[in-house]
């Protein structure tokens, strides 16, 4: 494992290192939500359920290294995809970055602790149900604030 350099959050994404890379992820959990998208508007829609892989309490993967063996539709989060893909949220750290915009104030990175995160209502830690609990994923659609 190589060291983190200081400030890597403020370098273009292409230039990180996979280490440094997987540290920018704030931990919030909002990409490991389902979503749903509307036939007629094209909109995306949030829900609260969770993959069956995420601590509903923590907003953490259970099996981060291996979860592509339990859920194969997991996607991987790579520079070019974050550029693509329309459901991360505005406080997303990958998305601010690809924007150049700085990774919000209240991030691990810059706090030292989920702490602020969680207090910032951007995690959806304690705030989200497993699939294999939540019924018919329509009832379980959310309008959350972006920041």
């Amino acid at each position: 494992m190589g060291a983190l350099r200081d400030r890597f959050w403020e370098l273009p994404l292409a230039s990180l290192s996979r280490e440094e890379w997987e540290a920018l992820c704030d931990g919030c959990g909002r990409c490991c939500l389902h979503k749903l998208e509307d036939e007629d508007s094209g909109a995306i829609l949030e829900t609260n359920v969770a993959c069956k892989l995420l601590d509903t309490g923590t907003a953490r993967c259970r099996d981060y290294a291996h979860r592509k063996a339990f859920v194969p539709d997991c996607m991987r989060l790579t520079p070019r995809l974050v550029a693509q893909v329309p459901w991360l949220p505005e406080s997303c750290a990958y998305k601010r970055r690809a924007d150049n915009r700085p990774i919000p104030q209240w991030h691990p990175l810059l706090t030292g602790s989920p702490e602020a995160m969680i207090a910032s209502g951007a995690s959806v830690a304690g705030r989200c149900i497993s699939e294999n609990d939540a019924g018919p994923i329509e009832h379980h659609i959310v309008d959350w604030p972006e920041e």
